[in-house]
């Protein structure tokens, strides 16, 4: 395993960037962070995002080892957030999520739980729940519901002010952050306006703007809104089985609330449509009839990094990583992606994922390796 100190230079301030950046800061490693946004990270996907760590919850659509990976989360960001300097709100939140459906779609949810049983072949962490034992554990959901399904073992965190925090750690550290800056990439070297940055290793963490390097990279495109009432209190995450689409609602500090539901093949960036925002409205307020006095503080719209089977990919080429594809999982699975890329650049063992994250096909590579790559 080598210990040598390195230079490395990361393009793309997002979640997975900031995460790497703070972890190879307090390995002792030299590292310069560059984005094309501003330094709180308002343009990136996960900032778009609820912050859930739901590994039941995205089981039955997704492959086995994402839910491995979730399980891993789990037990990563607890132990994460205790390491990040002091802040002002709790970081993590582990009070479960809860599944429910409206009597006439009961069926939808029986379904979530035989395919839930399905892949994890037990029943341990998660549970059915009668009316009584549902209306105790959150009083201010809607009475039609009958049923409930209480799933333990999974957390949600405030994912805006773990951007900060993670800005404030990388500060601590040493970290030197240059925002507002676009650059272009090859092996060990990162272009920008300035002049050509010469680091022992570069590590492309772009999202959408590393599509000319992934050419089969694709944007899923997701809305969310947030609202804000203090009529109500919900307790953890509530997730609203339905036909056509499944709506989360995730509860945030200040009394405000996140709500989405959307997943569009599409790379548009323009604003939330008017059937989005009827239909994401409509649901929360038949999950909470409170909601109708909440306020619409946000509508929010970003591009979800996907490559084409939806799991991640790392890449190596000489000097330059490309780490990406996280899709709509990032907190998720940023603890293992990130654990494996310190692993690559530390020379150790790869981790249990590696076989995951590393089988990506040299077709999503440009055919030139070493032309320079545009940032987004």
């Amino acid at each position: 395993m080598s210990h040598a100190k390195l230079s490395i230079g990361i393009a793309g301030a997002g979640l997975l960037g900031r995460l790497i950046a703070w972890q190879l800061l307090r390995k002792g490693h030299r590292v310069m962070l560059f984005d094309r946004g501003p330094e709180h990270g308002t343009q990136a996907a996960a900032w778009t995002a609820a912050g859930m760590v739901a590994p039941l919850s995205e089981a039955v659509v997704s492959d086995r080892f994402i839910y491995d990976m979730g399980r891993y989360a789990l037990r990563q960001w607890p132990q994460w957030v205790k390491q990040l300097p002091a802040h002002r709100r709790p970081l993590w939140q582990f009070n479960g999520s809860l599944v429910v459906a409206h009597p006439q779609d009961q069926s939808e949810l029986t379904q979530f739980y035989r395919d839930l049983y399905h892949v994890t072949g037990d029943t341990q962490g998660y549970q059915w729940l009668t009316r009584p034992a549902l209306h105790s554990l959150e009083p201010d959901l809607n009475d039609q519901f009958q049923h409930g399904l209480l799933l333990e073992n999974e957390g949600h965190l405030d994912n805006r002010t773990l951007f900060t925090a993670l800005g404030n750690a990388l500060r601590e550290l040493g970290g030197h952050c240059v925002f507002d800056c676009e650059v272009e990439l090859e092996s060990g070297l990162i272009h920008t306006p300035s002049g050509p940055r010469r680091f022992d290793q570069v590590i492309d963490c772009r999202g959408m703007g590393a599509k000319s390097g992934f050419p089969e990279l694709r944007g899923v495109r997701g809305e969310i809104l947030q609202v804000q009432t203090r009529n109500l209190t919900l307790n953890r995450p509530i997730r609203l089985m339905h036909p056509r689409y499944q709506l989360y609602v995730v509860p945030k500090p200040d009394h405000h609330f996140v709500i989405g539901a959307t997943q569009i093949e599409s790379e548009d960036r323009s604003p939330m449509s008017l059937q989005s925002s009827l239909e994401l409205s409509s649901a929360l307020y038949t999950l909470a009839p409170a909601f109708s006095e909440a306020r619409i503080v946000e509508q929010s719209v970003n591009l979800r990094p996907a490559l084409p089977d939806n799991n991640p990919g790392i890449t190596r080429e000489d000097r330059l990583l490309r780490v990406n594809g996280l899709f709509r999982h990032g907190y998720l699975l940023a603890p293992a992606v990130v654990d494996q890329v310190m692993a690559m650049i530390d020379e150790g063992a790869d981790t249990e994922f590696a076989p995951h994250l590393l089988n990506l096909s040299r077709n999503a590579l440009n055919d030139n390796s070493q032309s320079e790559q545009r940032a987004g």
